[in-house]
């Protein structure tokens, strides 16, 4: 069938996406679900700085590529094998799927998934295929999803059931901002009621951890950015304290808490965040990094505190969930209030919008955007 879809034909674009139209919308060939697949209709994708990372080359990817991640749909067809999927059933996009039988998998940790991580690596979907097309060439799927457009074929791990009533704006938020976020809190860091938690940066992954640790019972939640605009959203949604992320962020925070966070989440995809959080945290505390820097991007770590402080340093990937357990949870706190993801959604935006919206993300003027498509 013909798809629009917002197409990365070269990379390494840095700034002024609108200018240089990065993303450009093409009609596409999508080819029909085989085995274990399932064709979707798109109806609400974010804009998440994973996207960006890919069109500025901090996250290298082949091109040509259609992005979005973060996305929620409706089922119009499945392949072969899959029978727990209907026609009609709401869906949310996982960019980071199991399959169920690897090692990672078998151990409670999809996220790891070593079967995933090799085909989403080259383009390729979960089953080892392709489905998009452009002037009779492949073009690639960005980590088994490709959102920014209308209709997408997936593997069937990569789709989660929405049985919540939520509209797909907003479910379309928990597929990755919340997932990330909030399961680095619950999951990765394991927050205790009382403790004292700081999150660094403060897009939709960031807000979503800040929800995350208000759920939690954090005593204390300090929100720390260099956008003011930012760090006032945070407070409206939980954060006890705002700091601004200078080069005073270690001494104020410190000096705040009495000696450092018992739990420091980085979420700005920057070394300096990371050392800032590790500086951050307390003795015997945990700094927890869901970023994604570039791939050469090295840190410095005072070694001596790690053992004489017992400190830990864990890695988060989307949040350590496990996707068909957490987002259902997940669901359950939002119908209870206790994750209002809507209070972050700045912009909703059309397939047309999407190089504005990727100049918006990285001006910092817009925390979650989400592209929705007409029915």
């Amino acid at each position: 069938m013909k798809i629009e879809a917002a197409v990365l034909l070269h990379g390494g674009v840095e700034r002024d996406f609108e200018a240089a139209t990065a993303l450009e919308v093409r009609e596409l060939d999508l080819a029909a679900p085989g085995p274990g697949e399932v064709r979707i209709r798109i109806a609400a994708a974010g804009v998440c700085h994973s996207d960006l990372s890919v069109i500025n080359g901090t996250r290298p990817r082949p091109v040509p590529m259609v992005l979005g991640h973060e996305a929620s749909g409706y089922v119009e067809e499945v392949g072969a094998g899959v029978d727990d999927l209907a026609p009609g059933d709401h869906v949310v996009c996982i960019f980071a799927p199991g399959c169920g039988s690897c090692l990672p998998c078998a151990e409670g940790r999809p996220a790891l998934c070593t079967r995933a991580a090799k085909h989403h690596g080259v383009g390729e979907l979960m089953t080892g295929h392709r489905r998009l097309s452009m002037d009779g060439a492949p073009v690639h799927h960005h980590v088994g999803v490709s959102a920014f457009a209308t209709h997408a074929v997936l593997a069937r791990q990569s789709l989660v059931k929405v049985e919540a009533d939520l509209p797909p704006h907003i479910s379309a938020l928990f597929s990755c901002a919340m997932l990330t976020g909030a399961g680095a809190v619950f999951n990765t860091a394991r927050v205790t009621p009382g403790s004292k938690v700081a999150v660094f940066g403060l897009g939709g992954v960031g807000l979503s951890a800040i929800l995350g640790a208000v759920a939690a019972g954090a005593g204390e939640i300090i929100a720390i950015d260099p956008f003011e605009t930012k760090m006032q959203t945070a407070l409206e949604m939980g954060a006890t304290r705002a700091v601004k992320a200078d080069a005073h962020t270690i001494e104020a925070v410190r000096d705040a808490t009495g000696g450092g966070v018992d739990v420091a989440i980085e979420l700005a995809g920057s070394t300096k965040a990371l050392e800032t959080a590790w500086g951050c945290t307390c003795r015997g505390g945990t700094t927890v990094t869901a970023g994604l820097p570039h791939p050469d991007a090295r840190m410095a770590l005072n070694a001596l505190q790690l053992v004489a402080e017992e400190r830990t340093l864990k890695g988060s990937y989307i949040g350590s969930c496990v996707p068909q357990r957490d987002l259902p949870r997940m669901f359950s706190l939002h119908a209870q209030g206790k994750l209002p993801v809507e209070k972050m959604l700045t912009h909703r935006l059309k397939l047309r919008d999407i190089n504005r919206a990727m100049d918006q993300l990285d001006q910092g003027t817009a925390i979650r955007q989400v592209i929705e498509f007409d029915a």
